[in-house]
């Protein structure tokens, strides 16, 4: 079946564009290609561009409870979580409290992704095999 569109963003609802695309470029590299008060693109270098854009009343999703959903998340792979871990939370990322597979919580134990949230509450996942 041939595709009716190709990707052009992803984009992310926030109150600071400019702050977030910092963090996400840290977090996964890339280069702001495009920047004004209200919209700012970060490209990998190919064809994916992750867009942020201001949301005066935005408000971050409240994972995994649902009162503001969640819509979505970025999931990343990383070679070492531990390191990683320490170097998403210097950049302003927080660690959930709530781990999906976390033994303390009840659940059985998968080891194979952490959940944080970015600067602006939008959860992410450092995921490794």
């Amino acid at each position: 079946m041939a595709a009716i569109a190709r990707l052009r963003a992803v984009v992310l609802d926030c109150a600071d564009p400019k702050a977030l695309a910092q963090f996400y470029r840290a977090l996964v590299g890339g280069e702001v290609t495009y920047e004004d008060d209200e919209w700012v693109a970060l490209r990998d270098g190919g064809s994916v561009v992750l867009s942020f854009q201001k949301v005066d009343d935005h408000r971050p999703p409240d994972w995994p409870d649902g009162t503001t959903p969640q819509q979505f998340h970025i999931d990343v792979t990383v070679d070492d979580v531990d390191a990683a871990e320490a170097a998403v939370l210097a950049l302003g990322a927080t660690k959930h409290a709530s781990q999906p597979g976390d033994p303390a919580a009840g659940a059985e134990s998968d080891d194979t992704w952490r959940v944080f949230l970015d600067p602006a509450g939008h959860p992410f996942c450092l995921c490794w095999d």
